[in-house]
Order: C-alpha cells, then structure tokens, then sequence
C-alpha cells in the first residue's frame, strides 16, 4: 500500500475512534443530565411540601387532604415493610430454585423450568395485581389469615403483627405478591451465575468426599457471591417500587398499625391512587415528595449494594 494511501487510512480511522468516542461520552453523560434533571424537577416540584411540613413530613402519618395536613411515614413504613417481606421470602425459594436447576434437576427438565420462571418475570404487573384481589386475596383470608390467627396472633412478641380481621388485603398480602413477582428476576440472576462456576471446581470437590450441600455452600457460593448479591438487589429495587401489584391488595389505608394484616400503604400505590385527583398545590407537593423519598430510598439501597459489592470484590482479592 503506497504511503500516502496508508496515512489516508490511518487518519480516517482516527477520526472514526474518535467520533466513537465523543458519542459514548456523550451517552454516558446524556445518562447524568437525565438523572440530575429528574432530582431537580422532584425537588423544585416538592418545595411547597418541604416549606411547609420540614422534617415533620417524614414522621408524620397523618394524611388529610381536607385540611391539608400531610404525613409520609405510613407510605415509607409500608413500602419497606412490604419490599422485607418480600426478600425473606423471595431470596430463599429463588435459591433453592437456582440450586435445583443448575444442581438437582434432570436435564430433561432444565429448559422447560427455565423457560417457566423466565415467563413469570414477563408477566405485567397489573396481572398479578389483578390475581392477587380475585383469587389469592379471598383464599388467603378465607384459609391462611385465620389460621395465622389462631396460632400466632396470641403469642407475647409476634402476636400484635399477626391479630386482626381476616379481611384477605393489607401488608403481608402485599409482601406475599411483591416475592411471587421478584422470584423469576432473583431465580434467574442466581441460576446463570451458578451456571458459570467452572466444572472442573465442583468435580474436584465431590471427587473429594464433598455432598452435594457443601459444594453449593462452599465452592458455588463463595464463587458467584458477586452475582448473587447483584440478583437480589435487582429484585430489592422492583419490589420498592412496584406500583399496580400492591394497589390492589394493599388495602390502600393511611393507617399506621402493628398487623400486618391490617391494611397499609406504600408510596407507589399513593402516588398512582392520589396523583391525578390532587387538587391544590400542597397536595400535589406532598405526593411529589413522596416520589423524591422514593427515588432517595432506592439510591441509598443501590449504593449500599454497590459498596457491598466492592467490599467483596476487595476482600477476594486479597484472598486470592
């Protein structure tokens, strides 16, 4: 290739790295300027709120938009009570789950139960809300609230969460869909980080003696520990802010109680229960700090996930 050819070449091909590089930067900071604009406008929309209540707003649970006296400790209790709930039970069936399909299950099964939980995930959440009214919420207080009564609701410490009106709707209701709807996202992460755990590691520890328990326990895990923790966060952020599901079997109650049979609130369903019929500035700005609340809860849970994740990448490297 002649020089002058060459030099043509390598110069358009600069100018390619380049523009490459200019669009990813700019993507990349498309990205920030969204996030900056989207606090900005929450904090701009939620001043009227702010100027009025302070920090009041956040322990308060009054919510009365008569008098305009506005409280958000009920939506935040409820929606971290319901998201709680939601883990306990979602993290330890989605890793039996992972564990079956990666470790247990025939692999005749393997895809077909695959393909299973990833169709779950894909369900739109209103089905699920929509199921959780009709049909889980009438068997749950007809059979599973009573029986919880009868049996946990007199007991000295846990009793007062578990006394009240087998009514079918409220917070454990909640909980109990918010984990039916993370279980296919957390299920999923976990199996295809199991899958990626080399071969060679577990046939090295069964060949020496190791059950099936403790290659999970000790050479699966610490392995996809990373992954693992990243799955459930993943799950841990749908379920703060999952909306349709939990107005409909919440009980949407700005009530503060000890039972978690009783109806609640999160902020997600007050936001889309309240947000269109808001009629004056301070309601409107009430309801706009509940999202700015939200959006700061779930930064401060990512963040903790993501210096979780960084103090286990460091304490493997000095591991290894």
């Amino acid at each position: 290739m002649p020089t002058s050819l060459r030099e043509a070449h390598q110069k358009h091909q600069n100018s390619l790295d380049i523009l490459f590089r200019s669009v990813t930067r700019l993507s990349a900071f498309a990205v920030l300027a969204l996030l900056l604009a989207i606090i900005a406008s929450l904090i701009v929309g939620s001043m009227p709120a702010i100027h009025a209540f302070g920090l009041g707003f956040l322990t308060s649970s009054e919510w009365n938009p008569v008098t305009d006296k506005f409280g958000a400790l009920v939506p935040i209790v409820g929606t971290l009570v319901t998201s709680g709930i939601a883990l306990l039970i979602a993290i330890p069936v989605s890793f039996g789950i992972a564990i079956f399909l990666t470790e247990l299950s025939p692999r005749i099964l393997r895809r077909p139960l695959g393909i299973a939980i990833e169709l779950l995930g894909g369900i739109p959440s209103i089905i699920y809300g929509m199921w959780g009214l009709f049909v889980f919420a009438p068997l749950f207080g007809d059979y599973v609230e009573p029986w919880i009564n009868k049996h946990l609701g007199h007991m000295p410490v846990i009793g007062p969460f578990f006394s009240g009106p087998p009514m079918g709707i409220g917070v454990l209701a909640a909980g109990i869909i918010l984990a039916i709807m993370v279980i296919p996202f957390i299920a999923s992460v976990m199996r295809d980080v199991f899958d990626v755990v080399p071969t060679l590691l577990k046939e090295s520890a069964y060949g020496l003696g190791a059950t099936t328990w403790e290659v999970v326990w000790n050479v699966v895990l610490p392995y996809t520990k990373i992954g693992v923790v990243g799955g459930i966060m993943l799950g841990l952020g749908r379920a703060l802010g999952e909306t349709m599901a939990v107005t409909f079997v919440i009980g949407n109650a700005h009530e503060l109680s000890k039972s978690l049979l009783m109806p609640g609130n999160s902020i997600s369903s007050a936001l889309a229960n309240e947000l269109t019929e808001a009629v004056g500035e301070l309601y409107t700005s009430s309801l706009i700090e509940l999202g700015l609340i939200l959006f700061f809860i779930t930064f401060v849970v990512l963040s903790l996930a993501r210096i979780m994740l960084h103090k286990l990448g460091q304490r493997e490297g000095q591991t290894s």
